[in-house]
């Protein structure tokens, strides 16, 4: 394995750095054709940052979003998560690593529907034998409680509503208290009150526990409660918008 010395500076934004891509592209073979989705991209990310990415369908989006989140590996260059960089890893390396140190909120939830919301957020600390249940009950019902769902640990998916779906995977995420969060259009399938819930969550994740979370949208909306937002374009970070605001968004 290549070692490589991990990134210690700062990002424009005067954060420390979390995630940092260099020269980060990645092809695959579709038929005959090459196609690359991301080409030369340099991103740094800062340690407890909010940050959203927009761009049309097809620019590169849940690529990126699948590289940082260890599911898939660059085809060019280093992309550095804290102190470790994910292109040096195999297959079997980067599923172990990001089942300690990531967690996916995907748009339409991935929750088991035979199980409860409890048994639902227990599923990713079942792959650690050095947790108790007794250990493991505590982790899920303080990821429960954070998330405003401590009442409703005994339903199953059929029984809550879209939004309360969704917060259940957001505390299945949180559960093994990783670093990085990755959200993939979270607020997608949900309607608007639901929706800025869930923003107001990710939004505390980042300002209160430092979770540094990357998500992918294309609602303008959502994308305003980040504290950054990158727009990609065929591969390529085009625009960058700043958000100053620190408040919730009203809708």
């Amino acid at each position: 394995m290549t070692v490589f010395n991990p990134p210690t500076s700062s990002d424009p934004h005067g954060k420390e750095v979390f995630i940092r891509c260099r020269n980060v592209s990645k092809s695959y073979r579709k038929g005959k054709t090459i196609v690359t989705p991301l080409e030369a991209l340099d991103l740094d990310v800062g340690r407890g940052e909010f940050l959203a990415l927009m761009g049309p369908s097809g620019s590169g989006k849940t690529t990126l979003l699948n590289l940082i989140a260890g599911i898939d590996s660059p085809t060019t260059g280093e992309l550095w998560v804290d102190k470790q960089n994910l292109a040096s890893l195999k297959r079997g390396q980067l599923t172990a690593w990001r089942a300690k140190h990531c967690g996916y909120i995907f748009q339409l939830y991935h929750l088991v529907p035979i199980l409860t919301a409890f048994e639902n957020v227990e599923l990713p600390l079942l792959l650690d034998r050095s947790l108790s249940r007794k250990e493991r009950h505590s982790k899920v019902a303080a990821a429960l409680d954070l998330v405003g769902l401590a009442n409703r640990a005994d339903h199953r998916p059929t029984e809550l509503s879209g939004g309360q779906e969704q917060r259940v995977a957001i505390a299945r995420a949180i559960v093994t208290n990783p670093g990085l969060l990755v959200a993939d259009e979270p607020t997608g399938d949900l309607d608007r009150k639901s929706a800025t819930q869930v923003l107001d969550l990710l939004r505390e994740f980042s300002s209160e526990y430092r979770k540094t979370i990357v998500m992918v949208t294309h609602d303008a909306v959502a994308a305003n409660a980040a504290q950054r937002t990158l727009h990609l374009e065929k591969g390529q970070l085009v625009e960058q918008v700043q958000i100053t605001t620190s408040e919730p968004t009203e809708v």
